[in-house]
């Protein structure tokens, strides 16, 4: 049996762990442009490293 992930989901799961100070992964192109969308609605001070095979989202404070 195999679980599909929902994106919104794991995206919300993510800007959680960004508020409380860590830096998270995120691999596909629609994470990532989801996590962009929550950066940005939260005006949060992230670096963002991006790789050929994903992004880093890094907090600034």
């Amino acid at each position: 049996m195999m679980f599909v992930m929902n994106k919104r989901q794991m995206a919300d799961d993510k800007l959680n762990e960004l508020l409380n100070g860590n830096t998270v992964y995120a691999e596909t192109e629609e994470l990532i442009r989801l996590m962009n969308r929550r950066i940005e609605s939260h005006e949060l001070d992230i670096t963002v490293d991006e790789t050929d095979i994903g992004c880093w989202f890094i907090p600034n404070s």
